[in-house]
């Protein structure tokens, strides 16, 4: 019995550019809440807010990247 071999898909590939993009996202988007929070002194609800844009920002720009 033959090993079960595929040819021409790149999974591994494929999740290693999905885990830098989740890493990209989690890691801009908590520097931008502890950099309101603690750096300029905003609310939480204002912190959270911008944490979250910030990071669906910086998960664009490394899926844009991880696809060139």
């Amino acid at each position: 019995m033959q090993g079960f071999q595929v040819s021409g898909t790149r999974t591994g590939a494929a999740m290693k550019n999905w885990r830098n993009v989740a890493l990209h996202t989690a890691l801009a988007a908590g520097f931008m809440f502890l950099l309101q929070r603690y750096g300029l002194s905003a609310t939480l609800e204002s912190s959270l807010l911008w944490a979250i844009v910030f990071g669906g920002c910086a998960a664009g720009l490394a899926y844009s990247q991880a696809n060139r």
